[in-house]
């Protein structure tokens, strides 16, 4: 759900699990923890909300997710029929102030939002963060890449050793080269802090299980459909805003 978006002031990021109940007992002032910087939130709401923004329009989705030609490794159809609704691409209603060509992320929902203009957004359906590795706070889009090469952290490799078996050396060390097998699917964009904090170790990137995204999933990162991906890589420059909201 698209939540009443005043304004976006999250504390610093780190590489670690937020909760809301945490955030609240940072935040002076804040009663019953009804709200973050300026961003409200109905007191004792439940942790999955419902989606609030209203569909104003879909695409062809025997268009929209059909094979991409041109593409270095095939981007393969989609069945779309298999896949909830609720997280296929559409143009919804927008509540809310983020500037236009902002990112907006709702882990609760399992939504991204790209801000079309002050009513307007276009949304995704996305994969999110499993148990104890949710985030939540500000950053920006400082790389992007097309099919990127996947380098897990040494922290993911000890937790699943199994991935060892499935890694050689590519230009930036140990990982799975980009193509059809590298779990970064068709595009990347790499998230940094704004404060200077370099990189978050998060990326919005696309998936080669679409059927994931509507989950909690992943190890922090942003996961879309690759046909979702590839058409929000192309409307987004180094620089874009992204906020993660609360769950």
């Amino acid at each position: 759900m698209l939540r009443l978006i005043l304004s976006m002031n999250y504390p610093m990021l780190t590489r670690r699990s937020f909760t809301l109940a945490a955030l609240c007992s940072t935040a002076a002032g804040l009663a019953g923890c009804s709200s973050i910087g300026n961003l409200s939130l109905p007191e004792g709401s439940p942790s999955k909300r419902r989606t609030l923004s209203r569909t104003l329009s879909v695409p062809n989705y025997a268009e929209v997710y059909a094979a991409y030609p041109g593409e270095r490794a095939p981007i393969l159809p989609v069945n779309y029929r298999a896949i909830d609704p609720r997280y296929l691409r559409q143009t919804v209603e927008f509540a809310g102030n983020a500037p236009a060509g902002s990112i907006v992320v709702d882990p609760g929902s399992y939504h991204l939002y790209y801000v079309e203009s002050a009513k307007v957004a276009t949304r995704y359906g996305v994969g999110v963060g499993r148990e104890g590795f949710g985030w939540t706070g500000d950053a920006k889009i400082n790389m992007k890449r097309d099919w990127p090469d996947w380098v897990p952290p040494r922290e993911m490799v000890e937790r699943e050793p199994e991935i060892k078996n499935r890694l050689e050396m590519t230009s930036r060390g140990l990982g799975v080269r980009g193509g059809p097998d590298s779990p970064l699917g068709a595009r990347a964009m790499y998230l940094f802090g704004t404060h200077g904090e370099g990189d978050l170790g998060y990326r919005i990137h696309g998936t080669l299980e679409p059927e994931t995204v509507g989950s909690n999933v992943s190890s922090g990162c942003i996961r879309m459909i690759n046909q979702d991906i590839a058409h929000l890589y192309a409307r987004v420059a180094p620089g874009t805003p992204v906020t993660v909201l609360p769950v």
